[in-house]
């Protein structure tokens, strides 16, 4: 971070959304900022730089958040959320293969890219809280490692062989279910929600809970509320004018 006469010049790494591409393209300004924004068609191709301390202001998966400051990285979150779902449909499996519950689970091999991302987060919590698995009876196959570098799977989570992926594994019966994307569910009919009626789960978890499922949310180094809060509320302004 550094300044001009002109303005605070800030690096800022958020994605192109509904919500942001206001801020992104310009359409938002500020008299005392300037926003240097790093390239960001995948921003979670990001996350690692940002729990680096790369940026000023970030875009940042909740669950990388939370793992970055239980582990002393120099962050603060925003009040303000990108996106989120119910995450109730991103657990599939393939239905030419034999028909699943959550109930089957235990004992079966579930792959996610990376254990500690937000939606398995999310779908681990839904499977334990609302359908009973324990989730430590579950052979978790993960392929990436995770954003903060001192997180450690557990020991229930297995590497997957290099070269491996998550998609054709489960397509081939080497998984039993995963944590799959929209897309995926898309152009492959055989991959059917593990959940039933997802839709409907979702709405009866948010009846339940009274809550939302948070996905990416907006941080800021801590250094810059301490030394500058006014920037930070500056930041907020301009995020807050794209929403609208």
């Amino acid at each position: 971070m550094s300044t001009t006469q002109e303005a605070l010049k800030l690096n800022v790494m958020v994605g192109d959304y509904p919500n942001t591409v206001a801020l992104t393209k310009g359409q938002v300004r500020s008299d005392r900022l300037q926003l240097n924004f790093a390239e960001a068609k995948v921003p979670h191709d990001n996350f690692k730089r940002v729990v680096k301390g790369e940026f000023d202001v970030a875009e940042l998966a909740i669950m990388t958040y939370l793992q970055a400051i239980s582990w002393g990285r120099p962050l603060v979150a925003l009040p303000v959320v990108l996106h989120g779902r119910f995450q109730h449909g991103q657990i599939a499996y393939n239905a030419e293969r034999g028909a699943l519950t959550p109930a089957d689970l235990h004992g079966k091999r579930v792959g996610v890219r990376t254990y500690s991302q937000t939606t398995p987060t999310w779908v681990r919590g839904i499977l334990q809280n609302d359908y009973g698995v324990k989730l430590d009876r579950v052979n978790w196959v993960t392929f990436d490692d995770g954003h903060v570098p001192e997180f450690k799977d557990p020991p229930n989570a297995t590497r997957a062989s290099a070269g491996k992926k998550l998609l054709p594994m489960l397509l081939a019966g080497e998984l039993d279910a995963g944590i799959v994307t929209a897309a995926d569910l898309k152009n492959n009919p055989q991959l059917k929600p593990l959940i039933p009626d997802p839709a409907a789960a979702g709405k009866a978890w948010h009846a339940k809970y009274g809550a939302l499922m948070v996905n990416h949310i907006m941080v800021v180094k801590s250094s810059l509320p301490k030394l500058d809060p006014d920037t930070v509320r500056e930041v907020y302004r301009m995020l807050k004018d794209a929403r609208k």
